[in-house]
């Protein structure tokens, strides 16, 4: 399903000759053309699959903060144009202050999808590409590298204007390991992390594996059952939508308990609604584990049968020996 492209615009913070952090502006929106919709989704698409990232709500509306710029726009006092300048200048104006420097282009688009109205606010960076033309020459150009997305946010407009008290319509990415982002981009939007998003739903996995666990279910309702929920969420985040627990309980195999019962009775504190995280579809599908030298991933399904452990020796047995491992195994003994 596409998204429908009300605004889109993009500026530039750079390092001039003069070592200084400045921001070159575009001189209007862009013209929402097809090329552009394709753009905006494939950014909505590739921030929807970005694991980890943190829930929260914006600072009350302050004169020179974010918030007040975001309310001037919702009340037509500025144009997405200059909501974009001032934004941008206010970001350039952040990084000072905290003695940061990051270049880049950063991209605005307001666009509706699902009925739901956002803003997505990103600092790209670019990757070169390489093209061979119809003569045979080499044509070189920059490209935005969209998957190495590292510093964005997007606004849930919708979910600001009917429940704001909830503080749940920001979400940000947290940032590479190593790289956090709460210095300055939270700073810049006025935002607190309320929810750890990565933390909930690492929760849900563990909390259906004790669920399951307590119902005494057999091997395959266990499986078929995180079958289950791979599909659901592989489901919300093509959507973009948030994973509802008692939605959830509706895919699972039902036991003697109410799971959604057995979810809040429970000592982790998981939220009805949170965002689905891409990473909960491996977790569920294999498992995994590297440390010491050693680097183990085998689906789930293979425990019990191909794969055997042992807690008390702290041991795995594994009978069929992937060909090209065995291969190199032979060679060297």
């Amino acid at each position: 399903m596409s998204a429908i492209i009300h605004h889109f615009v993009v500026h530039q913070l750079a390092i001039n000759e003069a070592q200084e952090l400045v921001m070159v502006p575009r001189s209007q929106c862009f013209e929402v053309t097809p090329q552009i919709e394709t753009l905006a989704e494939q950014l909505n698409h590739v921030y929807a699959g970005k694991p980890g990232k943190g829930v929260g709500g914006l600072a009350p509306a302050e004169e020179g903060n974010f918030t007040s710029l975001l309310q001037a726009l919702g009340e037509d006092q500025h144009s997405f144009y200059q909501f974009s300048l001032a934004t941008t200048e206010m970001l350039k104006k952040t990084l000072l202050e905290f003695g940061k420097i990051e270049t880049g282009f950063l991209v605005f688009c307001q666009y509706q999808f699902l009925a739901t109205d956002y803003i997505f606010i990103g600092l790209l960076n670019t990757k070169q590409h390489v093209e061979i033309d119809r003569s045979l020459e080499l044509n070189y150009s920059d490209h935005l590298d969209l998957a190495k997305m590292q510093l964005a946010t997007r606004i849930d407009l919708t979910e600001r204007r009917i429940n704001p008290d909830a503080n749940r319509y920001v979400s940000f990415i947290k940032g590479m390991a190593g790289r956090k982002v709460s210095d300055f981009f939270l700073a810049f939007l006025g935002c607190e992390e309320l929810v750890d998003v990565k933390q909930q739903n690492k929760q849900l996995v563990n909390v259906v594996d004790e669920y399951f666990q307590s119902e005494q279910l057999a091997p395959e309702e266990k499986h078929q059952g995180r079958q289950q929920m791979v599909s659901y969420y592989k489901e919300k985040i093509e959507q973009g939508e948030d994973v509802n627990i008692s939605e959830l309980a509706e895919k699972l195999p039902q036991g003697s308990a109410s799971f959604v019962d057995f979810a809040r009775a429970g000592e982790q504190v998981i939220e009805e609604t949170f965002q689905a995280d891409p990473a909960v579809i491996k977790s569920l599908n294999k498992f995994s584990g590297a440390g010491g030298g050693l680097t183990i991933s085998f689906e789930r399904k293979l425990l019990g049968e191909r794969v055997q452990y042992d807690p008390h020796s702290d041991t795995l047995l594994i009978k069929g020996i992937p060909p090209n491992l065995k291969d190199q195994l032979l060679k060297s003994s």
